[in-house]
C-alpha cells in the first residue's frame, strides 16, 4: 500500500469535511462522506483495528434531548462531530508519516483470519494427534485444560506474545480468569468444551457473562468464544453463534462452535 497514497486520500476526506457542513445534517453528502471514510480506514488500518473504532465512536447527534431542546444544539453536536472526525484522521496521518503503514502478518484483520481458521479446524487436528506411529502416546483431548493446552501450541506458529490466564476486570462482584490474551493484537480468546454438566444452556449463560467482564478489559478491542463440542452436545450451534455475534463499536464478539 503506497504510503503517500493513502495519506492523500485521509486529506481528501478531511478537506471534504467543510462542504458537509454546509448541509444539512446527515445530508446525501455527509451519509456518502461518513460511507466512504469509513472504506478508506477499513482498507487501510484493518477492518478490527482501532482506528475504525476511534472513527465509528464518534457522535454527530446529542446523546440525550428533550422537546425543549433547540434545533441549533442539534446543529452544534453535528458540526463538533465533524470537527472531532477531522481531528482523528488528521491523526492517522500523523501516524502514517511518522511510523509507516504496518502490512505485517499479526494485523488485526489477519489474526481474525488465523483464529477462525484454527478453531475451525481444531478438530481435525485432534483426530490426526490419535494416529501416531506405532500407537506411541500422544495428547488426547478430554477436557477444557487440554483443549487450551492444544490450541496455546497451535497459536504460537502465528503469534509472538500469547499471555495465557490474564485476570479480567470484576463483574457481579467477582473476577476470573481469560483462557488467552494476544497482547498485541488486542485479542481475547475464552475457550470451553462442553460435557454432561456444561450443554447449550450452560455455554450460553457463561458466554454471556463473558462477555460483559471483557467489555471493560482494557487490552482486549475484540473476544473470541472457542467452544469444542466433539460429542455434539450443541444441537443448534449456529443459533447460539447468531445470538451472541456481534460486530459493533463496543466489543465485537465471535463464537465459534465446532465441529458442526
Amino acid at each position: 500500500m503506497d504510503k503517500q497514497k493513502v495519506i492523500e486520500k485521509l486529506q481528501q476526506q478531511i478537506d471534504l469535511i467543510g462542504r458537509v457542513k454546509q448541509r444539512k445534517r446527515f445530508s446525501p453528502e455527509y451519509k456518502k462522506w461518513h460511507r466512504d471514510t469509513q472504506i478508506a480506514i477499513e482498507r487501510i488500518f484493518g477492518k478490527d483495528g482501532r482506528h475504525l473504532q476511534d472513527f465509528t465512536k464518534i457522535r454527530f447527534n446529542l446523546a440525550s434531548y428533550s422537546s425543549s431542546t433547540p434545533e441549533s444544539r442539534f446543529d452544534e453536536r453535528f458540526r463538533e462531530g465533524l470537527d472531532n472526525a477531522g481531528q482523528i484522521l488528521n491523526s492517522m496521518i500523523d501516524e502514517i508519516k511518522e511510523w509507516g503503514i504496518d502490512e505485517s502478518e499479526e494485523s488485526p484483520s489477519n489474526a481474525t483470519a488465523i483464529i477462525e481458521n484454527l478453531c475451525n479446524r481444531f478438530h481435525l487436528v485432534v483426530r490426526q494427534l490419535k494416529s501416531r506411529h506405532d500407537n506411541r502416546d500422544t495428547l488426547v483431548v478430554e477436557d477444557e485444560y487440554d483443549v487450551q493446552d492444544l490450541l496455546h501450541s497451535l497459536l504460537t506458529l502465528h503469534f509472538d506474545d500469547i499471555r495465557p490466564e490474564e485476570w479480567t476486570p470484576s463483574y457481579a462482584g467477582g473476577s476470573s480468569r481469560m483462557d488467552f490474551l494476544l497482547k498485541k493484537e488486542q485479542i481475547v480468546i475464552e475457550v470451553k468444551k462442553t460435557r454432561k454438566t456444561l450443554g447449550a444452556k450452560e455455554v450460553g449463560e457463561q458466554l454471556i457473562i463473558d462477555i460483559k467482564k471483557y467489555e471493560t478489559h482494557p487490552d482486549c478491542r475484540r473476544l473470541f468464544c472457542f467452544v469444542y463440542d466433539p460429542e455434539g452436545r450443541i444441537a443448534n450451534p449456529r443459533g447460539i453463534e447468531n445470538d451472541l455475534n456481534r460486530d459493533d463499536a463496543g466489543l465485537p464478539v465471535k463464537v465459534l462452535i465446532t465441529p458442526t
